[in-house]
């Protein structure tokens, strides 16, 4: 297993808004992603923080996301056949946590 990967997604909605934002987002891209072979297999809430797992290509990646007041922390812990997609998951997820985060007027 190769070392965790973290994101830190500000944001000035608040914990409750942000989590809110979060188990909606979750929700979606489990229906979305079902459709191209990504399996979410487990989201578990406990207080503020969220564990999952995803597989895919028959690997399954594993982590955390922890809500809080101004910032999201995202951990995920990549298998080493999916470790060289390290980069571009980051990427991925950056942009799309800031997509779902960013405060709507």
């Amino acid at each position: 297993m190769a070392k965790p990967m973290v994101v830190e997604i500000p944001h000035e909605l608040g914990r409750e808004e942000a989590r809110r934002r979060i188990e909606t987002g979750t929700i979606k891209a489990r229906d979305a992603l079902g459709k191209s072979g990504v399996v979410i297999d487990t989201l578990n809430w406990t207080g503020d923080r969220l564990d999952y797992s995803v597989t895919a290509l028959a690997q399954t990646v594993t982590g955390q996301i922890d809500v809080g007041q101004d910032s999201v922390r995202v951990e995920v812990r990549l298998p080493l056949l999916l470790s060289m997609f390290a980069s571009k998951i980051q990427t991925i997820l950056g942009r799309e946590g800031n997509n779902l985060l960013i405060t709507k007027k």
